[in-house]
């Protein structure tokens, strides 16, 4: 089964509300050692979150904002160079993800919305958690034994219905080797894809052997004619 959010994800997550106030974020910032937190409102709901990023604007200065080219960013740069606190700075709204969602779709919103993490929250909007690539990450020190298994026993013969003996696979450093051979080009390609997205499985080197070629037809023969003469 794979690793669901709420199994990697750390509960003891650092926040400040709404109206914290501009050193008072920077204080906790670099009391706790992290480059940002998730910012919640007095009902415990997740409004935003700041990010380092967002403190430095402060720094940068408006006039050095409006030099930018892009006038929606530049206008949200400016508000928060101007901010005093959170619900100022932070940025909104926040990309989070809940404690059921799977590892792989943390990684994929990680990657195609650009950020390092992801606050968790439940159904009713609370801060539950947070997620970090190195947490998504940690799936990949799966054991290679663990990785073997699931390959033969859940995606072999349980997905496929294919006969274990008539494979061999061998796992090193998540690398999984399979040999033996399928019924057709088709269920080999989807073997293949099939275990590439096996937790833990870092690639995978197809060693499958194609179909035999098909023979004639039962019950006919060939016949070899006589030249004349």
């Amino acid at each position: 089964m794979d690793s669901r959010v709420k199994d990697v994800m750390t509960q003891d997550v650092v926040s400040v509300r709404e109206t914290a106030e501009y050193k008072d974020i920077v204080a906790v910032l670099r009391e706790r050692h992290v480059s940002a937190f998730p910012v919640l409102d007095d009902a415990d709901h997740l409004v935003g979150v700041i990010s380092e990023a967002d403190l430095l604007l402060k720094e940068v200065g408006q006039q050095a904002i409006d030099g930018h080219l892009i006038l929606a960013r530049r206008r949200s740069d400016r508000a928060k160079a101007a901010g005093e606190t959170a619900a100022d700075l932070m940025s909104r709204p926040a990309v989070t993800i809940g404690p059921d969602g799977s590892v792989a779709e943390a990684a994929r919103l990680m990657h195609d919305r650009r950020v390092k993490r992801l606050p968790v929250v439940d159904a009713a909007g609370r801060l539950v958690g947070i997620v970090s690539r190195a947490d998504v990450l940690s799936v990949f020190d799966r054991p290679d034994t663990e990785i073997r298994d699931t390959v033969t026993r859940d995606i072999v013969t349980r997905e496929f219905g294919l006969d274990p003996d008539a494979f061999g696979v061998t796992v090193r450093c998540g690398i999984v080797t399979i040999t033996g051979q399928t019924g057709s080009r088709a269920v080999a390609h989807e073997l293949i894809d099939a275990i590439r997205h096996a937790e833990g499985v870092v690639a995978v080197r197809s060693r499958l052997r194609p179909p035999p070629p098909p023979g004639p037809p039962h019950g006919v023969g060939y016949w070899r004619l006589r030249p004349p003469g």
